[in-house]
């Protein structure tokens, strides 16, 4: 799965780059959508890609948005949050679509947080809905957020910035006040994702490249949790298209990568247990046997 970059967002709509934005902490821009979708030159759609930004969009038309096992259908007003922690994928329905959208990374917030961990709030976490159905009337409320974004973008204010970031907070919680949107559906694509996504989210814990490198995601649950599945319908689907079960298929990993540490690095085995996500060395050393029928000093022999 591609990781879709500022950089790259910028080259894909043929968006202009503010000229002063580089000067500050972070990045930020705010667009509507109706001037980029006439700059592109194909149709208008977000690929199921993870993002290395956060976005917040105000969509006005038919879309289609689809989040792990999530298929949810938009008929007319949508306020929608982006995390680069959760792929997504955008499809417009007609051609009549409207609305503003801004695009701003975690540093850019720094300042206005307090320590705060966006993923930790309730809009961005893993698990929710992020896609909101909105009244007229709450559309007209945050138009008028987004239109303070771009009037202030475009100022020489020398604090704008420091506004900027109160209306994306704003915007923020006016998110979480609402009720999230109608899960409709799922479908055969979901499975095949939630697949992809899992076999993703495995392998990019390694290689261990350092003894002070460890993994974070060690149970199935942790896993579900990350994609936003219950970890019985992780299991499901994981059993339907591999034939074996969540855990399994990590414990394989797991002893895959601990036979390249004990063969490759002179690292002792308590370090070994220690990155792979084990607590005591008795547990690795347990684990390990009952996969391979060996001790790791037996293997690494």
């Amino acid at each position: 799965m591609k990781i879709i970059s500022v950089a790259d967002f910028y080259k894909d709509t043929a968006a202009l780059v503010p000229s002063e934005i580089s000067r500050e902490i972070g990045h930020f821009n705010v667009f509507n959508v109706d001037d980029l979708v006439a700059r592109m030159k194909v149709k208008p759609f977000m690929p199921y890609n993870r993002r290395a930004y956060y976005k917040i969009s105000l969509i006005s038309g038919h879309n289609r948005a689809e989040y792990a096992d999530k298929v949810i259908e938009i008929e007319k007003n949508a306020l929608l949050f982006a995390t680069p922690k959760v792929p997504y994928h955008w499809l417009p329905m007609d051609a009549d679509q409207s609305g503003h959208f801004c695009i701003f990374t975690d540093e850019f917030l720094l300042p206005a947080k307090s320590g705060v961990v966006l993923d930790d709030l309730p809009i961005f976490r893993a698990g929710g809905y992020p896609v909101f159905q909105i009244s007229d009337t709450d559309r007209e409320e945050i138009d008028f957020i987004f239109r303070k974004m771009h009037k202030e973008l475009a100022s020489g204010y020398a604090y704008k910035y420091d506004l900027l970031r109160n209306y994306v907070l704003e915007l923020i919680h006016f998110g979480q006040k609402l009720a999230p949107a109608s899960v409709l559906h799922t479908t055969h694509d979901a499975s095949t994702r939630i697949s992809s996504l899992f076999i993703e989210l495995l392998e990019r814990q390694f290689p261990i490249e350092s003894p002070h490198q460890k993994i974070n995601l060690r149970t199935a649950k942790d896993y579900a949790d990350h994609l936003a599945v219950h970890v019985n319908h992780l299991n499901k689907v994981l059993k339907e298209s591999t034939g074996k079960t969540t855990t399994a298929i990590i414990s394989n990993r797991i002893i895959q990568e601990a036979k390249i540490l004990l063969r490759q690095t002179d690292w002792n085995v308590s370090e070994i247990a220690y990155c792979l996500g084990f607590d005591e060395i008795a547990h690795f050393s347990n684990f390990f046997k009952k996969q391979t029928s060996l001790t790791p000093l037996s293997f690494r022999a």
